[in-house]
């Protein structure tokens, strides 16, 4: 078997731009939404956005709001902004 650490290497550097270009996404989503006049409540959007980037920095994202379980990765990838399981969805 060839030696991974090349492989594994390479993977690792593609990670960590995508995650970069991720968190650029981020924060310029964020900065454009700093100054506007977003109405939480009526705003469809507002609440959905404020709960990700709130449960992404408590560190509960991909934990079920209703139960406490974690939410299948599955689920995560298919609805990223989910905040049940399935059972409790």
């Amino acid at each position: 078997m060839e030696d991974p650490r090349p492989a594994l290497g390479t993977e690792r550097a593609r990670n960590e731009r995508l995650l970069a270009d991720v968190e650029r996404s981020m924060r310029d989503v964020s900065d454009a939404r700093q100054d506007a006049n977003s109405d939480d409540e009526h705003d469809p959007e507002g609440a959905t956005l404020a709960w990700e980037r709130g449960s992404l920095g408590a560190g509960t994202y991909g934990t079920c709001a209703v139960g406490g379980e974690p939410i299948p990765a599955a689920r995560l990838a298919a609805v990223p902004w989910a905040a049940t399981c399935v059972a409790h969805a």
